[in-house]
């Protein structure tokens, strides 16, 4: 969009009383897309990561080992009933600190907020995909297992060639949600002063008064993002599902 568009753009809505007119600044509307751009890789980085956790968490909550079981149960407990804010500042204003004064002699802390964002808000994430596994889990039919066992497979075996991907299958539907809840969770970010597009835009109408306009742009931004995670899930329901399972 060129600047005449953009300037009539901006001049139709204000008819609408929409103050739209940081899009006419250059230094605002790069750091608006900037914020976009922000949530976005926020989005790209903890989904991977938040289902790479809870697999690791799942396999232990159904483990029969004692020392397995026991702590993952307690993180999932301690970290599903907390919230989501206050154990990133926790991670973020302690944890970083402490780091920050272990490292400071060899080259300083190479965690960024960024990256503490992305830690926090996945394992956060990961307790709640566990809980939907280690449900999938316990669905697998018995017949299915003991077939499996005739055949020799190792109690990890079992795990990782016949349970996990049942499991997946079975939990995709809660997965798929989890994972339209993280997309709305990393708004967070902009505690720790994250230059997602909540915390640009929260620069922005500070100087414009325009907090009614951003948070429509926000709200828009966050539903097409949940939306394409909804879709993908739809999508992979139909691949994976299972026949005999469902209508």
């Amino acid at each position: 969009m060129n600047d005449s568009n953009a300037q009539q753009a901006v001049a139709w809505l204000k008819t609408f009383g929409l103050n739209y007119s940081f899009v006419l600044d250059t230094s605002e509307r790069t750091a608006f897309l900037h914020g976009l751009w922000v949530t976005l890789q926020l989005c790209l980085a903890t989904i991977p990561c938040s289902l790479a956790a809870g697999v690791v968490i799942a396999a232990g909550l159904t483990s029969h080992r004692a020392w397995l079981a026991g702590p993952a149960r307690a993180f999932v407990e301690v970290t599903r009933n907390t919230p989501t804010l206050v154990q990133l500042y926790c991670a973020f204003l302690v944890l970083n600190m402490l780091i920050s004064q272990q490292l400071q002699s060899h080259g300083g802390n190479p965690l960024t907020p960024f990256v503490w964002v992305v830690i926090v808000v996945s394992l956060h994430k990961a307790a709640f995909h566990a809980e939907a596994l280690r449900a999938g889990i316990q669905a697998v039919p018995a017949v299915t297992l003991e077939a499996a066992r005739s055949l020799g497979f190792s109690r990890s075996q079992l795990l990782w060639r016949v349970e996990l991907p049942l499991a997946i299958r079975f939990s995709l539907p809660a997965l798929v949600n989890n994972l339209v809840d993280l997309v709305k969770m990393t708004a967070v970010a902009s505690a720790i002063a994250v230059g997602d597009v909540t915390y640009e835009s929260i620069m922005i109408w500070t100087q414009r008064d325009n907090v009614l306009e951003l948070l429509l742009l926000i709200l828009l931004y966050f539903g097409l993002l949940t939306w394409l995670v909804s879709l993908a899930g739809r999508h992979l329901e139909r691949r994976l599902r299972m026949p005999g399972y469902g209508h």
